[in-house]
This record gives structure tokens, sequence and C-alpha cells, in this order.
């Protein structure tokens, strides 16, 4: 009698059948909220449980900062690569250093997604490097208009301008009721990174 509480048994491999996008589309996750990032990762642990080609580029954290990248190489077609100075709060003057860093991210997103290697891009954090003025509004605007039609493209981060989310198909804002850092709990490991 199969029990219908546990996943069936099959091959991941054999599951996997490679069929390219066919209408990407470009999605917005913002807002004051937990679970942007969440949102992203979701979308590439579906995309890549589908077959399609997945690359995530990191805008705040640096290699091996969070515990999603711990698990993400082992997701079959996910790549990411990380540019970010690290968990940090918005520098009131970012030195030339991590501007040129959200620059070098930005033209990673670009080159991948026009590479053709690639079904979806993840760009994660660049919403807030964005609204912190680290990078300029209208380059990830035209980042979103030169979307191929077959690569999905979603961006995360508060502080999304106003011209990202006009640019793009779906937006979802992730709005706090609640939140433990307003008591003083900081990020867990395993839950927050």
């Amino acid at each position: 009698m199969e029990d219908s509480h546990r996943a069936p048994d099959y091959s991941p491999s054999a599951a996997l059948t490679y069929e390219p996008l066919k209408r990407g589309l470009t999605q917005v996750f913002t807002g004051g909220g937990k679970g942007k990032t969440s949102a992203g990762i979701g979308t590439a642990v579906r995309a890549s449980g589908r077959g399609y080609r997945v690359y995530i580029v990191y805008f705040m954290n640096r290699a091996y900062d969070s515990g999603e990248q711990e698990v993400l190489h082992r997701l079959p077609g996910v790549k990411w690569a990380a540019f970010g100075p690290g968990l940090v709060r918005h520098p009131e003057s970012p030195s030339p250093e991590v501007r040129e860093k959200a620059g070098q991210a930005l033209a990673e997103a670009r080159r991948a997604m026009l590479s053709g290697d690639w079904d979806v891009i993840i760009l994660d954090e660049v919403n807030i490097v964005t609204g912190w003025g680290w990078l300029d509004a209208a380059d990830v605007v035209r980042l979103i208009k030169d979307r191929p039609e077959n690569v999905e493209l979603v961006l995360t981060g508060r502080l999304a301008p106003q011209v990202v989310i006009d640019s793009a198909d779906l937006v979802t804002e992730m709005v706090k009721i609640k939140h433990p850092y307003d008591r003083g709990i900081p990020a867990r490991r395993g839950i927050e990174y």
C-alpha cells in the first residue's frame, strides 16, 4: 500500500528532461517583510526540478555567506556567483570598491542572461543595492528590457525603485507585520541566512 505522506521513489536524473523555457517574464520580490530571497530560491529549486538551468547572482552575499549557497551547488543545473560585501546596513557613503562590486554583479547578470546558457537568472538583493544608490536604476531597467524572451528574470530585495516595479511582469511585496529584529533578536544561522 502506498504511503500518501511520503515522496515517491524516483531517479531525479531520469525525471529531468530539458525543454527550453518558451516564455520568460520578469519577477520582483520586494518589501520590508521576510521572504524575498526565499521566494527567489524557491523559484530556483522549482526550475531545477523541471530541468531548467538557473544562475544566481548575489549582490550582497559573499561566497558561502548563507545556508542556501551551501546546498544550491548540489542542485542540477544551478550555479551562482557572489559579489557582495556581506550582510551590511546601509552605509552613508559606500566605498568605491562596494559600488564597483555592484557594477560587476550587474555586468555578470547581463552576461549570463544574454549568453543563452541559462533559463532563469536570479539577482538576489539587487533591489536594495539599487535603492541605496550603489547601482543606477536605469541600468537595471535596461537589463529588464534586454531580457531575451526565453529567460525568466527574478529580482529580489527591499527598496525596489518604482521604475523597476513598473518594468516587471510580476511584483510581490512582502509586508512586515511583526519581525524578531524589532525585539533585538539577530538573524539566525540556517533560518535567516
